[in-house]
């Protein structure tokens, strides 16, 4: 394994994966973004971050995001900052129960390229502006969130005629962009990147997940070492439904050669499954692990999360131990995402005391 330098953090540290549900005036708003001028656009996505950004301070978290207040959904919106793809205008199934499939897919038509980049580095310079002009905030450590190449290959159509033969060639003509994108984050003074792959997780199973690797090392490879680079694995939670088997005992130990500084895992929801897999984890880099469910409504007191914060630290150290929820919030309704929030920062303060670190 080639030798990574790792973002050391403070035991114990509180989290967020990137999303943050929408308050209710913007999903208004965004049902009728062809009555809003460019300023009033601006306006409304420098508010929606704000929001965001109280939410996640107000509950007392380390570490906070824009929330990907001005995405559609985790990754959908990167697709119209692509050249070379005719985008599908409507979902292929609009009725019955909600899956991945109502999602649409979208065609090759030329060249891939993002000539004027993806657009985390605009939403990354927003938070800084919005933190910028609220001085209690300041001690929070900012992430952004980027979708990998892999994940985002997913809802391209590969075009054998174009030279993009299945969806690995997809996956490694995005990667430069990707990796530009992270570049410009590093340089920007952004200090922790999520470079979000759950289509590894989902379908490591299946796939050869040294390549997965591979792919990955090569995606941050020109950012490691001077940004703390995390990465997050689940099984998908599109209106909180998984799109995989839900286990990540297929990714191991391949995935343990991850160059990044924290990796992500949901186990609240699968009830704490495969727990001594984090100690493997842990002996390499920092292990975030999803304490609170985004698929329940049942709203995790402080004691249930220290209760569980207690249970992984039978495999893990604090010093490499990270709390988060399993996945982004944006599938859960605000009132519950707030809530979940502040008792995961008490359930992880209760901890430290005991333990007399804080």
């Amino acid at each position: 394994m080639a030798t990574v330098t790792r973002m050391r953090t403070h035991p114990l540290r509180t989290s967020v994966i990137g999303s943050h549900p929408f308050p209710g005036w913007l999903e208004l708003a965004s049902q009728q973004l062809d009555r809003l001028g460019p300023d009033d656009l601006a306006e409304l996505q420098y508010d929606a971050v704000v929001v965001a950004v109280h939410d996640q301070t107000e509950a007392g978290l380390d570490v906070i995001t824009d929330g990907e207040q001005t995405r559609l959904d985790f990754n959908l919106s990167f697709y119209g900052h692509l050249q070379g793809l005719e985008l599908e205008s409507a979902s292929p199934r609009r009725f019955g129960p909600p899956a991945h499939d109502q999602r649409g897919r979208h065609a090759i038509n030329g060249p891939l390229s993002a000539p004027l980049g993806l657009g985390v580095l605009a939403e990354f310079r927003r938070l800084q502006r919005v933190v910028a002009a609220a001085p209690s905030v300041h001690a929070a450590t900012l992430k952004a969130s980027v979708p990998g190449p892999y994940t985002l290959s997913g809802r391209i159509v590969p075009n054998p005629a174009l030279g993009y033969a299945d969806r690995w060639a997809v996956a490694e003509a995005l990667l430069p962009m990707v990796r530009r994108e992270l570049e410009e984050l590093v340089a920007a003074g952004c200090t922790e990147i999520s470079v979000d792959e759950p289509s590894m997780s989902c379908y490591a199973y299946r796939e050869d997940p040294v390549r997965f690797v591979d792919l990955f090392n090569r995606t941050v490879e020109t950012v490691a070492g001077r940004t703390r680079v995390c990465t997050h694995l689940c099984f998908g939670n599109y209106k909180a439904r998984a799109v995989g088997p839900r286990r990540i005992a297929p990714m191991f130990p391949a995935f343990l050669d991850f160059h990044c500084d924290e990796m992500h895992v949901e186990m609240a929801s699968r009830e704490f499954a495969e727990l001594p897999l984090l100690a493997d984890i842990a002996r390499r880099m920092d292990v975030a692990v999803g304490v609170i469910d985004v698929k329940s409504y049942y709203i995790e007191t402080v004691e249930d999360v220290a209760a569980r914060i207690r249970r992984c630290l039978e495999y893990a150290p604090a010093g490499r131990l990270v709390l988060a929820p399993d996945c982004g919030l944006s599938q859960t309704a605000r009132w519950a995402a707030r809530r979940k929030l502040q008792n995961l920062v008490a359930g992880a303060r209760l901890v430290r005391r005991e333990l007399g670190i804080g």
